[in-house]
């Protein structure tokens, strides 16, 4: 416990006037002196904000990216060997996708930034013994603060005096009932200071009634201040940021072994370092994915811009595929299971059946009275509208006090003056000495009572909050009342609230669960409400773990109860942060919805953090998503988005990465064994620009159903295993077309004895000409076979962005060598028998690939 919290419940212990004097206070409030006094050493009452970076820093911390830091090596070595062409590939790529990256995120935080709610910012309060308003920053421990029906809490208070004083602490706690609070010294020493009955902290809002306290911790000392200090920290990586990073380092390790490896045999074979050196360079650019920064991003803002209209603004871009790849969602309870609003759900008699009578004498007690209704008032009311005018007139009132916990109304109805009480159940007993069924009234003995407690018990052990009702008659010249005549009363009956379940709730979980989500409950309200509402909705109640239980369990008892466990009741916002990382421990990829200040600690270290427009400001600010609907059934297309997001960003890397092991395979034994390097540089280069502009369409690109039926993952082995395999199947048919070259076209005349330059320069023009178009279209055609489980235009079709832009580069590419830019780059025209031999290739290269695509999809799977 903080010592700040500790001090506050220190406070809540001793007399108002005790208290008052050990804050330097009094009632008459503050003067300026002390006022700027407490400033100085306190603070503006303000909680720690994550400070935004300016663009140059986001632009830097976006470059410490280990891809982005590969690409920018390269195009500062291509620009120190001059090739100026190689560095404006590289630099613009990296360029393009760190703007276009830091764009797309810009524009949601703006737009989330104008989702934040005006709430109040001033206060009432007591200085110099006038009532002043003030800047709620301007607050200050010792301050005396007025609150009214409406008034958000400024700080953290010790209350002075009450009256009907309700609290609205479900952005804290996660309990939707309102509280009750006093201002008499506390008697016990609560674990959690929430539970403190004449405390009031910063970030709860009075729901009725009125009262005034003194601030005992402002700022970055209330219990609300210690959450958000949390939010200031560096976010922690999330399972997109940690499989981006895996296969960086897969690509860079596999680079570094490529290219020292052709660097060492061309400069040995060749006897030329610095031409070795040149082509090793663009053997890296050809491993390298340098595409992969743009199609991620233009990925993922596809992405936000189709859940933008489905009414989900994106804030962090990344966070879109952990959105698809998330198999546990925890949630908090209210307003995202349930509706966040208090409904009158029973009325019933002493005997627990259904009773009109318990319900019009609970509402004619609601409508009559004078004091500010609370929820359960409105609860009543807003049940069925009686008409009770015609048949009552109210004669007198007797308000509700702390001590009592009850209130009645006396109004004239047929023919007498009837006394209805309303309050908790104990207190109400304790005035009664009857009961009523049907018509019938007798006496409560204590055998009596105790079975109807029962009853009373068993909707409360049903998660209802319960009101007894009961009433006495008196004669009709009576007209004054007092608390003394609440005695002798008659029980009715009991009326129950609940916070229910949404209609949409059930269905949308029973749907998460078919899409291989499973959803546990994390909440702060207590078990009884909690298995209530989750017995309803279909979840396991079978054991709610509670955090009295996690109190003293180890970290790996902790894990062991997160996997097992479905509903967790009575947490603590450090405990929901403990399950959540306990979770992602045991491999789970995990998303956090909420909406409460005591939520945003969870949802800062869940790989996605869900929150709603209605939210406190915190927990949006710790949220990665926000729905402008608060519905479990929104995260259904968030979700399926996700995966297709992660499903076309996973084409490209399976592609390029097999692609490109498959051609550098190539280079390394064309290196060794060809009286020539297999491929100009330049050559490579523009090769590898060919190959990444076909892929330009696969953010528009369809994904099979079958592969957004289950949550997707990063599997930086599997990319590997597929590179393995994938990628020789490539180098089969480079190692044919070599040999094809080299007999068939007679290109090994270029080492035959008397052999011209002239020659030399044309066999080894058409070699790399040759290798160049076969290179590119296999390469290119390659992308339909692999970019769909399925059998490729039969079975599953590409988007006509992905087949236009394969198409065009695959004609580029065949008719390049015929064209002025050929010579350019040292291409040469190609007989017109070459072009017979590519088909076929192509047509085996394809079958092949499909078949070994098959095979591995089946042994390994498609994560």
């Amino acid at each position: 416990m903080l010592q700040s919290e500790q001090n506050l419940i220190e406070l809540c212990r001793v007399s108002n006037e005790k208290a008052l004097e050990q804050l330097h206070s009094n009632p008459k409030g503050l003067d300026s002196p002390s006022v700027n006094r407490a400033r100085d050493e306190f603070g503006p009452n303000e909680v720690a904000q994550r400070q935004k970076p300016g663009f140059i820093k986001e632009i830097a911390i976006r470059c410490k990216n280990p891809l982005v830091i590969q690409l920018l090596v390269i195009c500062s070595i291509s620009i120190l060997m001059g090739d100026l062409r190689a560095a404006t590939v590289v630099g613009g790529m990296v360029i393009l996708s760190v703007i276009l990256g830091y764009y797309q995120e810009a524009r949601s935080n703006e737009a989330a930034e104008k989702l934040r709610r005006m709430v109040q910012t001033t206060t009432a309060v007591v200085r110099d013994g006038k009532d002043i308003e003030v800047q709620m920053s301007e607050i200050v421990p010792g301050d005396i603060v007025i609150l009214d029906a409406g008034s958000i809490i400024p700080a953290d208070l010790r209350l002075l005096t009450t009256k009907d004083f309700f609290v609205g602490q479900s952005a804290l706690t996660g309990e939707a009932m309102p509280v009750e609070k006093q201002a008499q010294p506390a008697q016990l020493m609560p674990k959690n200071p929430l539970e403190l009955t004449n405390a009031c902290f910063q970030g709860s809002t009075v729901i009725s009634g009125s009262a005034r306290g003194v601030a005992v911790n402002t700022g970055r000392r209330t219990y609300f201040g210690s959450i958000s200090e949390k939010l200031t920290l560096q976010d922690p990586q999330t399972s997109f940021d940690r499989g981006i990073v895996g296969f960086t380092w897969l690509m860079i390790r596999f680079m570094v072994v490529m290219v020292s490896i052709v660097f060492l045999i061309v400069g040995i074979t060749k006897h030329d370092w610095a031409e070795a050196l040149l082509f090793a360079l663009s053997v890296a650019v050809g491993l390298t994915p340098e595409m992969l920064p743009m199609i991620v991003t233009v990925n993922l803002s596809k992405g936000a811009l189709a859940m933008s209209e489905k009414k989900v603004i994106v804030k962090k871009l990344n966070s879109i595929q952990n959105f698809g790849a998330i198999d546990v969602l925890c949630t908090d309870k209210t307003g995202t299971i349930t509706q966040d609003k208090i409904i009158l759900e029973k009325y019933v008699d002493v005997a627990n059946r259904s009773s009109e009578d318990v319900l019009r004498y609970a509402y004619m007690n609601s409508h009559y009275q004078t004091g500010l209704r609370n929820l359960l008032d409105r609860a009543i009311l807003d049940h069925e509208e009686l008409d009770v005018e015609k048949t009552c007139r109210k004669v007198d009132e007797i308000p509700f006090d702390f001590q009592r916990k009850r209130m009645s109304v006396i109004i004239e109805y047929e023919g007498s003056h009837v006394l209805i009480c309303k309050g908790a159940v104990e207190s109400v007993y304790k005035a009664c000495i009857s009961y009523q069924v049907d018509d019938e009234i007798h006496p409560l003995i204590d055998v009596i009572k105790n079975d109807i407690m029962e009853e009373y018990e068993a909707l409360s052990a049903d998660g209802y909050r319960v009101l007894a009702i009961a009433y006495r008659e008196f004669p009709c010249d009576k007209q004054v009342f007092s608390v003394a005549d609440e005695a002798g009363l008659v029980i009715l009956g009991y009326i129950a609230f609940l916070d229910p379940p949404k209609d949409s709730a059930k269905p949308a979980l029973d749907t998460l669960r078919g899409m291989g989500v499973g959803v546990k409950v994390l909440t702060g309200d207590n078990p009884l409400v909690t298995r209530k509402v989750c017995q309803e909705v279909g979840l396991d109640v079978t054991k709610i773990i509670t955090g009295d239980d996690l109190m003293d369990l180890s970290e790996e008892k902790i894990q062991e109860v997160a996997e097992t466990g479905t509903v967790f009741a009575a947490l603590s916002p450090s405990q929901k942060q403990q399950l959540v990382e306990a979770l992602q421990k045991r491999g789970h990829v995990v998303g956090y919805m909420g909406d409460g200040i005591n939520d945003a600690p969870a949802m800062k270290v869940a790989d996605v953090g869900i929150s709603v427009d209605s939210a406190v400001d915190v927990a949006k600010e710790a949220a990665d998503i926000i729905l402008l609907e608060k519905s479990l059934q929104v995260l259904e297309d968030g979700i399926i988005e996700g995966r297709k997001v992660f499903g076309n960003i996973i084409k490209y890397i399976r592609m390029g990465a097999s692609s490109n092991f498959g051609n550098m395979f190539s280079v390394v034994g064309g290196s060794y064994f060809l009286p020539f390097l297999p491929m100009a540089p330049i050559q490579v280069l523009v090769n590898n620009l060919l190959y990444d502009f076909s892929q330009i369409g696969i953010p528009t690109d369809t994904v099979d159903p079958e592969y957004l039926l289950s949550p997707r993952k990063w599997n930086i082995e599997n990319i590997r295993r597929f590179m393995t395999f994938i990628g020789p199947m490539s180098s089969i048919f480079d190692y044919a077309t070599y040999f094809l070259m080299l007999y068939f076209f007679n290109c090994n005349l270029f080492t035959a004895p008397g052999a011209t330059s002239e020659m030399k320069t044309y066999y080894e023009s058409l070699f790399h000409t040759g290798w160049f178009v076969e290179s590119l279209l296999t390469q290119v055609l390659i992308v339909h076979i692999i970019r769909t489980q399925r059998i490729p235009f039969f079975q599953s079709n590409p988007s006509p962005g992905l087949l236009l832009s394969t198409i065009v580069v695959m004609m580029i590419g065949a008719v390049l060598p015929y064209t002025p830019v050929a010579t350019m780059i040292g291409l040469v025209p190609l007989p017109l028998s070459f072009w017979v031999w590519i088909i076929g290739f192509l047509f085996t290269y394809s079958m092949l690939t499909h078949l070994v695509k098959t095979w591995f999809f089946k042994k390994y799977g498609a994560d």
